[in-house]
Order: structure tokens, then sequence, then C-alpha cells
């Protein structure tokens, strides 16, 4: 009978504790779901509401959006620090990440935002990867060399991805593999491809109907 008291208890003790780290706060995850959407609106292709925007109106538009939204996770922040995983599911955390990538203006906020998250990686609740995004993010922004090479520019002439300043290259995939990435050729034609695709109409006007790629590690 005792036997079967203290199984029934730790089944129950089990339960619980499941039903508490899958418990998220659902309303704050949305939340981060739909301003994430509205993010997107501003910094990806020319699409939906952004479409017919001269270059102006969009970089105006862009700039309202990144705003708005940083006082919203500044609310989010001030409340209940770095939204990790155990608050708001990966999705949400990511959400939160994403839109911080995208608060260049207030880079002291993405420090304070990367120093918080740095903890939470730690902990295995949150990414990584993300992490390494902004931190590439953050020294860019002040004037450093990256660390994992994620932050590109373009060459217009070739539509090919190049790492903005980056220190030591030489062992950049050994700092990309410790913390979770691929080897940096593969990420950079990753790139080009993309940007080729976003851009194919003004590249194929040019001649260029491919992007160029770099050979990568086997």
């Amino acid at each position: 009978m005792k036997k079967l008291l203290f199984t029934t208890f730790w089944l129950l003790g089990l339960w619980c504790a499941q039903a508490q780290q899958k418990a998220i706060n659902q309303p704050l995850a949305d939340s981060l779901a739909k301003w994430a959407e509205l993010d997107q609106t501003a910094a990806g292709p020319r699409l939906g509401r952004v479409k017919d925007m001269n270059d102006t109106e969009r970089a105006n538009y862009s700039d309202s959006v990144f705003a708005s939204n940083e006082r919203r996770l500044q609310n989010v922040f001030d409340r209940y620090g770095f939204p990790g995983y155990a608050l708001v599911g990966k999705m949400g955390s990511n959400h939160f990440w994403l839109m911080t990538q995208h608060c260049d203006h207030d880079v002291a906020f993405q420090e304070k935002i990367l120093a918080a998250m740095q903890v939470h990686v730690a902990r295995q609740n949150a990414d990584a990867k993300n992490f390494a995004y902004l931190t590439d993010r953050v020294r860019i922004n002040t004037g450093r060399k990256q660390l994992y090479g994620t932050q590109v520019t373009y060459n217009l002439n070739s539509c090919q991805a190049t790492p903005k300043r980056l220190a030591d290259s030489l062992t950049v995939n050994k700092r990309r593999k410790e913390i979770g990435l691929e080897p940096i050729e593969a990420y950079l034609n990753w790139m080009s491809k993309i940007h080729f695709e976003m851009n194919k109409a003004v590249y194929e006007k040019k001649g260029i109907h491919q992007p160029k790629l770099i050979p990568e590690p086997n």
C-alpha cells in the first residue's frame, strides 16, 4: 500500500512538473508574434502594404515600426526580463530576439538585451545561434569587428554576400561550430541566394542570372 501511494504521488509530482514546464504566457507569446509579423513588413521584401511605397516612404515606415516595436519590447523586458523559452516558448523568444535585431537605432537597448540573453543561453532557455547574430549586430553597431560573420554586405555587380568586418577570419568556423552555426562559406552562399531571389528583376536587368557562390568545405 505504501509503495502504491509513493508511486501515485511520484507520478502526480512528475505530471505537475511537466505541466508547469509546458505552461507559457500565451497572451504574451501571441503579442510577440503579432509584433514580429509587423516587423517583417518593415524589414522584409516589398510585399503587401509596402509594395507600392517609394524608398523614402519605405524608410519612414520601417523606422516607425522599429521604434514602436522597441517601446513594446522595452515594456516586456522591464516586466519579465529577457523572455526565454520557459516564459513564451521557442517561437515567442525568437520573435523577441528578431525584433531586437532591428533596433539598430538604439544600440544601448540591443546591448542590454544581449547581456540578459547570455544568461538564458547558458541555461538553455534561449537560442545560442540567435545570441551569435545579436552579438555580431551589436559589435558592428559599436564599431567593432564581428565574431561569427553573420552580418553581411553584398557586391551588387556579382550578387555575392561577404561578411562585414570580421575578427580573426581564419578561426571563424571554429567559433561558428562551437555555437551551432554552419560553416561561413555555406552561410554566405545561402545569403547570396536569398538576396538574388529578393532582387531577381534588378539583377537580371544587369545580365546577372544567378548569384556568385564560393566553394564550401566538405
